[in-house]
């Protein structure tokens, strides 16, 4: 048996494995680090940033459902400068590609933002343009000109690579992931989370204060396989595929549809150590099926 290599390349960011955190799910590594090896993860995808600090929506913003969560968090985080000043470093200590999850509320923060972070050390930036539990960010998303424009305004001002997380609550994914592709996207991140909401029968009352949330977890999962299945038909830049991936087999089922990489969200919140597990878990359908590198995997579904 040769030697087996987990090593891959995402838009010009290399890395040692395919298993990355999804934004949101893992703060910023601060915590899990008490517990869990960071360095053996392919990349961390930052908390989502934004210019100035944000408090986030009001509780409750996280409702537990079937095969799933809701969250309606609302971007909260402490700002671009905290992150810069004392986040970022803390996060360079773990060895790995760290890529920040960037949003705005138009196109000129999204701009300012992606020009702030251009010589800070990052690997890439993430495009959150799809975020349903904040006004307007959705709207990115859902319109393929929309996209374009503003994924080609960020990529003139940053010479980082850019992945943009796209929304499933479209009529067609692929139109919207062609334009950002054509403007100027080195990879895709597919899914963000489907729009959902849950009621308490006994109050008569929304579970979440904001009413509506995302959906994540098990539950989206033939979802955003199918889409990353869609879209790696349609695109020629590598996809990060994600919802709903608690277990090595189900990366191994995105890899198969043809994504060059997968990032875990809800699973950290149920076993922290998922993400490594995952990984070893690839290595051993890797060494079982005979195979030696990524791209034996990647998009070979018969």
């Amino acid at each position: 048996m040769k030697h087996i290599s987990l090593d891959i390349d995402i838009a010009g960011i290399k890395m040692k494995n395919p298993v990355i955190t999804a934004s949101g799910t893992f703060g910023y590594g601060l915590e899990y680090s008490q517990v869990i090896d960071i360095s053996f993860f392919g990349a961390i995808v930052t908390k989502t940033i934004t210019l100035k600090p944000r408090i986030g929506n009001p509780q409750p913003r996280i409702v537990e459902t079937a095969s799933g969560m809701l969250n309606s968090i609302g971007l909260q985080n402490p700002g671009a400068k905290i992150f810069i000043k004392e986040k970022l470093p803390k996060l360079k200590e773990y060895g790995v590609p760290i890529i920040a999850n960037i949003s705005g509320s138009n196109e000129t923060e999204f701009v300012k933002l992606a020009g702030l972070l251009e010589d800070t050390g990052l690997s890439g930036l993430e495009l959150n343009i799809s975020c349903p539990n904040v006004e307007h960010s959705e709207l990115f998303a859902q319109n393929a000109d929309t996209t374009y424009k503003l994924v080609s305004s960020v990529k003139k001002v940053t010479g980082l690579p850019l992945i943009v997380k796209l929304t499933p609550n479209v009529t067609d994914i692929t139109l919207i992931a062609k334009a950002a592709e054509d403007g100027g996207a080195g990879a895709i991140s597919l899914i963000n989370t489907l729009i959902g909401m849950s009621i308490d029968v006994k109050t008569k009352r929304p579970k979440l204060a904001n009413v509506i949330g995302g959906l994540s977890g098990p539950a989206i999962k033939p979802v955003a396989l199918r889409m990353v299945y869609e879209t790696s038909k349609k695109i020629h830049i590598p996809i990060i595929g994600m919802g709903g991936i608690m277990t090595s087999d189900d990366a191994v089922e995105f890899l198969l549809a043809g994504a060059s990489a997968v990032a875990i969200g809800t699973a950290n919140f149920v076993n922290p150590n998922t993400c490594c597990e995952i990984i070893e878990g690839i290595k051993t359908y890797m060494i079982d099926n005979k195979l030696n590198k990524m791209s034996d995997i990647i998009g070979q579904l018969r």
